[in-house]
């Protein structure tokens, strides 16, 4: 009976160790997938954090592009409308000009006094546009003996003179003008070129036939 008894004891004894055994088993695989998790969030956390930041500065730096490209095309839409409107008003100075030739090629009116005073209002109308193209950066392009540019100037015609070096503006045709360091229209000019040597050789020629 009491064999039986210690039997029963050491039974319970193991029955019971191995309990524990398997409680304590089971709270460290809790412990560990407890840390397991936590390290997972917190790598979770410190990815999110990092998207979170990564979208904030793209996010910037788009909305700092857009603001760039939005105050570039302002600035473009301005100076577009400004410069169309330049260039048509340079019509008004070209006919002035016009206005002036007709007028002082009238064999009817030259010499006479209603011809100076109108050429005289024409020059204060020619003088006051100018004046209002200056202010609004609009500036007359210089090329009388000047080396002919390709970015300024638009040959129209060759001119022999052998005084000068090929390619030297020596007549304007119309003016050119700029505004704001931008091409508003060429000016259109003839430019010097050396007399032909065929044509030498023939004036040479008919010089010592009429000589002799």
């Amino acid at each position: 009976m009491e064999k039986e008894q210690e039997q029963n004891n050491n039974n319970k004894t193991s029955v019971d160790g191995e309990n524990l055994q398997t409680n304590e088993n089971l709270e460290n695989s809790d412990t560990k997938l407890s840390d397991k998790e936590d390290k997972i969030t917190k790598k979770s956390s410190e990815e999110l954090i990092l998207e979170l930041e990564d979208k904030l500065t793209r996010t910037f730096a788009e909305m700092e592009n857009q603001r760039r490209r939005f105050e570039k095309e302002k600035e473009e839409a301005f100076e577009y409308g400004g410069f169309i409107f330049a260039k048509e008003a340079l019509n008004l100075l070209d006919n002035l000009e016009r206005s002036k030739q007709i007028l002082t090629n009238d064999e009817s009116l030259r010499g006479s006094e209603a011809l100076k005073k109108t050429i005289d209002h024409l020059e204060i109308i020619n003088k006051d546009l100018v004046s209002i193209f200056k202010k609004n950066n609009i500036k007359q392009i210089e090329c009388l003996n000047k080396k002919l540019d390709p970015n300024l100037h638009q040959a129209m015609m060759e001119i022999e003179d052998d005084e000068k070096e090929p390619g030297i503006i020596v007549q304007e045709i119309q003016k050119g003008f700029t505004i704001k360091e931008r091409l508003l229209r060429p000016s259109l000019v003839g430019v010097s070129k050396k007399t032909d040597i065929k044509n030498k050789k023939n004036e040479e020629n008919k010089e010592n036939l009429e000589n002799k």
